[in-house]
């Protein structure tokens, strides 16, 4: 996809690119030095109605994946956080890829007697939720990350249904550590055995934010996205116009919901399957 741009719109965007590259590079050398912070106060609600409001500054409103989730690569599974830039991981459109780079998001609960901020928990998406053995093990995502259903990319957020596909209160960490994959392109990729999405758009919010400007330097250009994405929460998915987008908003909302509701019922199957018989 392209768009032209006037002249002055092309200065604009370099200049506002500068001052955000000088910016992150501040930013990022101050979080380096300890985790970051849970924010308790989100945004309000997202493009329509939703199942909450949308995420706040945070890996909660970028697409993540919680340290400890395996993620396949050529050489087998392997934890996200003992990924490195290099490792080669087979994707779904563009065959084997290496890893360009691999964003970073601690955050540290501000206040370890209370629980974790809504947004800033993860979703937990239990094994055999999606199908049979997919996941393979209980699989945790920011509420923002985007899964490969009927040919679309789903955040997970939206899925939410109570019983196999929940917010985790995450109570027994005080941190939460979160890893985003950034290929050459938008591809899909297989964490616990789940078709779930790479980086599309580089987030300033990672505390290695830099590492990324010193080996690419700052984006040149809006990624597209490897499929169409059904989302509350994220940016081109919802309303781009009052008027043009509206229909297209409201069949995107009733495939969200008819997504939803398949997976709650499997949930509900599963969940008579588990109680015990007397």
């Amino acid at each position: 996809m392209s768009c032209k741009m006037t002249d002055l719109n092309v200065k604009a965007q370099g200049t506002r690119r500068n001052v955000l590259k000088m910016a992150i590079f501040g930013s990022a050398a101050l979080s380096g030095a300890g985790l970051g912070r849970a924010s308790a106060n989100p945004p309000g609600p997202g493009p329509g109605p939703g199942p909450g409001p949308g995420p706040g500054p945070g890996p909660h409103g970028t697409q993540c994946l919680l340290r400890g989730t395996r993620v396949l690569t050529t050489k087998g599974e392997a934890k996200v956080e003992d990924l490195a830039i290099g490792d080669q991981l087979p994707t779904m459109f563009g065959g084997t890829r290496p890893i360009e780079w691999i964003g970073h998001y601690p955050i540290k609960r501000g206040t370890p007697s209370k629980p974790w901020p809504k947004d800033a928990r993860p979703v937990r998406i239990a094994r055999s939720a999606l199908a049979p053995n997919v996941p393979q093990t209980d699989l945790y995502v920011t509420q923002a990350h985007g899964l490969f259903i009927d040919a679309v990319l789903v955040s997970a957020g939206c899925l939410i249904n109570e019983t196999t596909i929940t917010r985790d209160e995450a109570s027994q960490l005080d941190a939460l550590e979160f890893f985003h994959i950034k290929l050459e392109k938008h591809d899909v990729i297989y964490a616990e055995g789940v078709p779930v999405e790479t980086f599309l758009e580089v987030d300033e919010s990672a505390v290695n934010i830099a590492e990324y400007f010193r080996m690419h330097g700052a984006p040149t250009d809006e990624e597209v996205p490897c499929l169409p994405i059904l989302s509350y929460w994220r940016r081109g998915s919802g309303l781009k116009s009052r008027v043009g987008s509206a229909v297209s908003w409201i069949d995107r909302r009733r495939r969200i919901s008819a997504i939803r509701e398949r997976f709650a019922q499997r949930g509900m199957m599963l969940s008579r399957e588990l109680e015990p018989s007397f």
